[in-house]
């Protein structure tokens, strides 16, 4: 399988150097249930403003049902459909718009979101699964067919399942799988005490 471990300036966990975002996805190997709530227990686990946890995910699993799958994969962007065909498991992740406390907007929700989807795939990482990430998928349609609350965002749509060789990937896709992986230099993102002035 092609392993692509983050080039770090400073040692960080192996859970974190490891974990990326591959297309190639084993069609034959479900996720068995357990790691499915595994998953899920460890997002659900997650920081949030006020513990108000105002993420909802919709798994949908191949093995279990089929029909939720098919919905979600028809949601995606064609080019995302081509290769996240493969994927045994794709969930779909929605932030509420209001705190549950008093109703208020919730200003925080799609960064909660954004950690209990972290923490997810860290999960992930730990039980030989991978995820990928997209935000390449109709919202509207997603809301359409999942019957979502109006009181929702749908954030990103998750590919889970195993690793797969490569060659199960075509032109660009295969491409990108075996390109190497690049961030910004920390100074770029990272700034100490003020902006622009980057850490050393």
């Amino acid at each position: 399988m092609q392993q692509k471990p983050a080039t770090t300036r400073v040692k960080i966990h192996d859970i974190i150097q490891t974990r990326w975002s591959p297309r190639a996805f084993d069609a034959g190997k479900p996720v068995s249930h357990d790691d499915l709530l595994a998953l899920l227990e460890a997002a659900r686990w997650a920081p949030s403003c006020f513990n108000d946890q105002p993420w909802r995910f919709i798994v949908c699993d191949k093995a279990a049902d089929e029909a939720s799958w098919q919905q979600a994969l028809a949601t995606l962007a064609e080019k995302n459909q081509q290769w996240a065909k493969n994927a045994p498991v794709l969930i779909l992740a929605v932030a509420m718009d209001d705190f549950n406390h008093n109703g208020k907007p919730n200003r925080h929700a799609f960064y909660d979101t954004g950690a209990a989807s972290v923490s997810l795939c860290l999960q992930a990482v730990a039980l030989g699964l991978c995820v990928h990430q997209m935000g390449g998928f109709d919202a509207e349609k997603a809301r359409e067919v999942f019957k979502l609350p109006d009181a929702c965002k749908p954030v990103a749509m998750m590919a889970v399942g195993y690793q797969a060789e490569v060659d199960v990937l075509e032109g660009d896709f295969k491409e990108a799988e075996l390109a190497a992986r690049s961030r910004a230099a920390l100074p770029e993102r990272f700034y100490a005490g003020q902006w622009g002035k980057g850490i050393e």
